[in-house]
């Protein structure tokens, strides 16, 4: 979402870095697909299995690309937002339902859901693009425990009904309840390892009216999210 603060040249920049690297980006996996279809003769199979990791590393470029179009189009205030009525519940469940295993781990995510309805206007594919963002992201840091937890629930925030989402292990949930009053630090967008989809999650919060902090200090992997009850 763009601001007044934001330098006008800059998402031209993205759009422009976007196009100059999709271009030949395109013809090398081209390429490469061509390879593993024997186009140009038969390939070993330890050919083929350094190709189809290269075809894997397109594939991440590709995704990064998108991210970093999504960014530009949100900076310069163009992406649109198909805002309708939807139920977060479900938004939350499709976001945990669609992240990846870890390689190396096993850690449950957990919703933990208010009895009464969750309804926002929202655009439910993007919104749940920027759920999954930030769960995979906080699940992906956590170190001391199997078990991340999404609590969802109705709140006063300001004088306005909210949907808030807290985001952590056990501890990290019992911190932020008890940060209720207290300012939490700002939610770091740029942490390694996510690409651009926590900055393109943090403006598509921004879109629908919410807003994200991290969790208080001491605790990494941890956020307190609040959506306008829709």
């Amino acid at each position: 979402m763009a601001d007044s603060t934001t330098d006008p040249r800059w998402p031209k920049l993205l759009s422009l870095s976007v196009h100059e690297f999709r271009t030949p980006m395109t013809v090398v996996a081209g390429y490469i697909r061509m390879l593993l279809k024997d186009r140009a003769g038969p390939v070993t199979d330890q050919q083929r299995r350094l190709l189809e990791e290269a075809e894997k590393s397109c594939g991440r470029l590709s995704a990064l690309l998108a991210e970093v179009s999504d960014l530009s189009n949100l900076e310069a205030g163009t992406l649109p937002l198909n805002r309708q009525s939807a139920d977060l519940r479900g938004i939350l469940r499709a976001a945990i339902a669609q992240l990846p295993e870890l390689p190396d781990r096993t850690v449950t995510v957990e919703l933990e859901a208010s009895s009464d309805s969750a309804p926002v206007k929202a655009d439910a594919q993007r919104l749940q693009g920027a759920f999954a963002a930030v769960i995979g992201a906080l699940r992906r840091e956590i170190v001391t425990s199997e078990r991340l937890v999404v609590r969802e629930r109705k709140v006063d925030a300001e004088g306005l009904a909210a949907h808030e989402i807290l985001i952590g292990d056990q501890p990290t949930i019992e911190a932020l309840e008890e940060a209720k009053g207290v300012a939490l630090p700002v939610f770091d967008e740029w942490r390694g390892g996510s690409g651009l989809s926590l900055p393109v999650a943090r403006r598509i919060l921004g879109g629908h009216g919410g807003r994200i902090w991290s969790a208080p200090e001491g605790h990494k992997s941890g956020a307190r999210i609040l959506l306008p009850v829709g």
